[in-house]
């Protein structure tokens, strides 16, 4: 995907290697960045994996279980000395097991807690050190209309996504004055392996598309650009901020 943005010299981190996480990694290297990106699939991370070519930066995957506060601390600790620094962290991991409050167990609800909040509140305490010590830096949070509106047999993971607006507000609040910003992306349906299989049901597909006044479901790309903006330094004014990138659905 083409972009206006030049990020050439951008050391980016990125935690995510499927869908959104792929396509803001693949964009910040068009883009000229040099990327590492995480996640705990080393075939996705060997496809978005390349070399240096005609402007664009490198990408280097890292292996990485992101359910602990110490791999996250090493990931990140890897990732810095690799690229010799960081300037821009996209957090891009989600987990969802969709059922009614009632039937959700106790790992359920710790697990989605971990992959979505715990490892955003890990690697962006991490990230955030380095950043303000430098004077710069930019964190985007992949957050979802989930963490606003009260969709059925959501509640793990619409809570993990409040829980992230919130936590952003306040790391933008505290390091507003060292010139790093923090911000959120919040998409609505995305057409990723998160939501294949649940889209595949029977009228699924027709009664979200309904809901949704541009008329179809976003895909990865939709969300490059919203990201690659809050991750650009054209981007130092806005901080704190919740950017929804859903085609209206939280108007309706």
């Amino acid at each position: 995907m083409k972009t206006m943005w030049n990020f050439s010299g951008t050391r980016a981190l990125v935690a995510g290697a499927g869908g959104i996480g792929g396509a803001v990694t693949a964009a910040l290297a068009d883009a000229g960045a040099d990327v590492v990106v995480l996640d705990r699939d080393a075939g996705q991370l060997a496809r978005l994996s390349r070399a240096p070519a005609d402007g664009t930066g490198t990408v280097h995957g890292l292996t990485a279980d992101l359910t602990s506060a110490d791999a996250c601390r090493a990931a990140v600790t890897e990732a810095a000395e690799r690229l010799g620094g960081l300037d821009v962290f996209v957090h891009a991991v989600g987990h969802n097991d969709r059922r009614p409050v009632l039937e959700t167990p106790d790992e359920v609800w710790e697990r989605i807690v971990a992959i979505n909040l715990s490892s955003g509140f890990w690697l962006g305490r991490a990230v955030g050190a380095r950043m303000v010590e430098q004077g710069y830096g930019r964190l985007v949070y992949l957050s979802s209309v989930s963490g606003r509106l009260a969709h059925r047999d959501h509640a793990p993971y619409a809570a993990t996504k409040g829980g992230v607006n919130q936590l952003m507000r306040v790391m933008a609040r505290e390091w507003a004055p060292h010139g790093v910003t923090v911000n959120a992306v919040a998409p609505g349906y995305t057409e990723t392996d998160l939501t294949r299989a649940h889209l595949a049901k029977p009228g699924m597909r027709a009664s979200l598309e309904a809901l949704v006044p541009a008329g179809r479901l976003g895909l990865p790309d939709d969300l490059v650009g919203p990201t690659l903006f809050l991750a650009s330094a054209e981007a130092a004014f806005v901080t704190g901020q919740v950017l929804y990138a859903d085609g209206g659905r939280t108007l309706v």
